[in-house]
């Protein structure tokens, strides 16, 4: 969602004039800022949040892996028990 909101805003800055009068939003305030700041800004924000997406996923994976890993052995594990395999 605010990787969306930076590609729109990088989208719309690069359709203003180098001159344009620009605000960037601090807290509730509008403070004017130079068009070229703005987008650097905005570039690494948007670095980061791309690092952070790739890191989530691979956290995801390892859970999901760790997660199937534990079912497989807890189903092993109450297999003899039963008598019958768990699906």
């Amino acid at each position: 969602m605010e990787k969306t909101e930076v590609d729109q805003t990088l989208a719309e800055l690069q359709k203003t004039a180098d001159d344009s009068v620009i605000y960037k939003a601090i807290g509730s305030l509008l403070v004017k800022a130079e068009k070229a700041k703005v987008t650097e800004e905005l570039n690494e924000r948007k670095s980061l949040l791309d690092t952070r997406s790739t890191v989530m996923a691979r956290q995801e994976e390892r859970i999901r892996s760790q997660v199937k890993e534990a079912q497989t052995k807890l189903q092993e594990d109450l297999s003899p028990v039963s008598g019958q395999p768990l699906s």
